[in-house]
């Protein structure tokens, strides 16, 4: 009985080092996917919604089906894409992901 007792205190150390080092390393995945994943996207969507915002007319941009245009018109959530001579089609402003202007311009 007496071996018993000594054996069971000798692993509760060992259970709460465990647990402990099991929660170190989920804070470590976390802070590990914060790092490699999750910042890179947010900042990426930051600039994506940044050159949205300034988008102005005569802008040669790409929508997200790939089609290419000229910006027209803006409004507050659409856009006015010239896409050939006086074929004009209107756009969500979220569908435009490239601006290739100064693409063109070289």
């Amino acid at each position: 009985m007496n071996t018993l007792y000594i054996l069971l205190q000798a692993a509760q150390p060992a259970q709460q080092g465990s647990a402990m080092s099991m929660w170190i390393m989920l804070i470590l995945i976390f802070i590990v996917m914060w790092i490699f994943m999750i910042r890179p996207q947010r900042k990426q969507q930051k600039e994506l919604e940044n050159f949205r915002n300034s988008l102005s007319k005569g802008d040669k941009v790409v929508t997200i089906g790939g089609i290419y245009g000229k910006v027209v018109e803006i409004q507050e959530k659409t856009l006015l894409l010239e896409i050939d001579n006086n074929v004009k089609i209107k756009v969500d402003k979220t569908s435009v992901v490239k601006d290739f202007s100064d693409a063109a311009r070289q």
